[in-house]
C-alpha cells in the first residue's frame, strides 16, 4: 500500500511539476523504488503468448490517435490515447489483463509505464505494437508459434 502511495504521489508530482524544471526528490525516490522492483517482463506480452481463445477475456486498449484506430485496429480494442491513458484509468478494468498497444509498442509503453506507477500491475504492453502482431500471425500467432516448424 505504501508502494503504491508512493508511486501516485510521484506521478501526480510528475504532472505538477514542468519537465524542465529541477528534480524534485520524491519523484526521483519513487521512480527509484519502482525501477528496483520491476521486473522485465512483467510489463510486457509477446502476441504469441495469448492463445486465441484468450483473447476474448483480454480487455484491448489501442492507444494511438483516433485517426489510426479507425483506419485499423485489432478487433474489440477501445481507443484510449496514450496520453490520455492516465486521466481515462478509470475505464481500464482491474479484474483482468489489459493489453495496450500502438504501432510499434513505444508510446503504448509509456501509458503503461505511467500505469503501473499507479497500481496497476494488470496493464501491459503488446511488444512490437500492432505491426508485430500482424507480422506473427494475428490471433493465430499462439498457434503457429506452436506449429513444428515446416521442411
Amino acid at each position: 500500500m505504501t508502494k503504491t502511495l508512493i508511486a501516485l504521489f510521484a506521478s501526480l508530482s510528475l504532472l505538477a511539476v514542468p519537465a524542465y524544471s529541477e528534480e524534485n526528490p520524491a519523484v526521483v525516490d519513487a521512480l527509484s523504488g519502482y525501477m528496483d522492483f520491476a521486473e522485465y517482463s512483467s510489463s510486457l506480452i509477446w502476441p504469441e503468448q495469448i492463445p486465441k481463445e484468450e483473447w476474448k477475456k483480454v480487455f484491448i486498449v489501442d492507444a494511438r490517435d483516433a485517426a489510426q484506430y479507425a483506419k485499423e485496429h485489432i478487433p474489440g480494442a477501445v481507443n484510449i490515447e496514450w496520453r490520455q491513458a492516465v486521466a481515462r484509468r478509470a475505464e481500464l478494468p482491474k479484474d483482468r489483463m489489459v493489453v495496450m498497444y500502438c504501432n510499434s509498442g513505444s508510446l503504448s509503453a509509456q501509458a503503461v509505464f505511467a500505469l503501473r506507477l499507479l497500481g496497476y500491475d494488470n496493464v501491459k504492453v503488446l511488444q512490437d505494437g500492432i505491426e508485430g502482431w500482424k507480422a506473427k500471425g494475428g490471433f493465430e500467432a499462439h498457434a503457429r508459434a506452436s506449429m513444428p516448424a515446416g521442411h
